[in-house]
Order: structure tokens, then sequence, then C-alpha cells
């Protein structure tokens, strides 16, 4: 029954007939009612520190758009690849992106990074999509820290790594996750 509950929430995303989103809270509000699961197994799945974190993210990135912030950014990147191929300008949105992403979580780094992307793809009339994407990517590579993501920090201490350790192998990471994404962003999202 649960299987087939959640196959019908996604085939009413699939079809268009609502949001996924939506049809997804139906079938968590079907498998309660129908007793597959209880509202403290719920209450309990949920990461109330991501809803936290995002609530208060959230604003945040609005306001640095709305106060001009990601368009400052964006022209600056879009000054330093002035005269290039728009996929450069990708490529330093990319490294840009993961920077950030070293320092902050992956969920601020987007919230931040999505105005810049469409900044730059707005002024270079191009598929915002990829560049959406590229930051989506980006985000999530964060290699070069131990604070960039709780999973390096765990790794931190057991591991015996220093903090230089991560530069060794997490800047070829992330060329290699840069040499491989712009090409396929490229093709599967043209600008």
């Amino acid at each position: 029954m649960s299987i087939g509950i959640f196959l019908a929430a996604v085939a009413l995303a699939v079809a268009g007939l609502m949001p996924l989103a939506v049809s997804l809270g139906i079938a968590v509000i079907a498998f309660v009612a129908l007793g597959l699961v209880s509202g403290r197994e719920v209450y309990t799945s949920i990461e109330w520190k991501v809803i936290v974190l995002l609530a208060c993210l959230i604003p945040l990135a609005e306001a640095f758009e709305r106060t001009g912030g990601a368009d400052l950014i964006a022209q600056q990147i879009l000054a330093v690849t002035q005269g290039s191929a728009p996929w450069v300008t990708l490529v330093v949105l990319m490294a840009v992106t993961m920077t950030m992403s070293d320092f902050l979580n992956n969920v601020a780094t987007t919230l931040i990074a999505a105005p810049i992307s469409l900044s730059i793809a707005t002024a270079l009339d191009a598929n915002p999509d990829t560049f959406l994407m590229a930051v989506a990517v980006a985000a999530s590579c964060a290699f070069l820290t131990p604070i960039g993501h709780k999973n390096n920090t765990i790794i931190l201490g057991p591991g015996g790594y220093r903090f230089a350790d991560y530069w060794r192998m997490g800047l070829p990471l992330e060329l290699l996750v840069i040499a491989v994404s712009v090409p396929a962003l490229l093709f599967f999202w043209p600008l």
C-alpha cells in the first residue's frame, strides 16, 4: 500500500496535476491516516536543524539579492572573464561557489550563489539552467577544508588528518569535478 501511495504521488507530479511537494505532502498525510506511519515517527524523522537553518538563510539570501550583493559579485566575475567564452565564466562561477562551500554550509552557499548565477546568465543572455546546475554541483564540493562539510570534520580527528591535508587531496578533486562537470553541463543544458 505504501509503495502504491508513493507511486501515485509521483505520478500526479509527473502528469503535472500538482507540484511534487504537494503530492508528497498528501502521501505523508495518507501514510499517517492509514496507520502506515505514526505521527510521532513523522515528527522525529524531520531534520529540525535543517528547517531552522533554511528559515534563517532564505531571508538572508533574499536580502543579499535585493541589496545588490549578488549583482556586485556577478559583475566582478563578468569583469574577470570579459571577452572570454561563456563556458569560462561558468568555470569561474563554479570555482567561486566551491570556495564559498569550503567555508559555508552547502545550503547557504547555494542560496547565495544561485542569484549570482542568475545575474550572470542574464548578463550573458545564456541559459540560466546551466548556471544554476553549475551552482548545484559546485556547492556540493567542499573538499578543501575540514569545516566545509560535517563529513570532513568527522574524519579529521580519527583519520589523523591536518587542515592542510584537505588541500592536497581536495584541490585535484575539485579540478576533476570542474573538468568533468562543465562539459556535461554544456551537453545537457546548452548555453
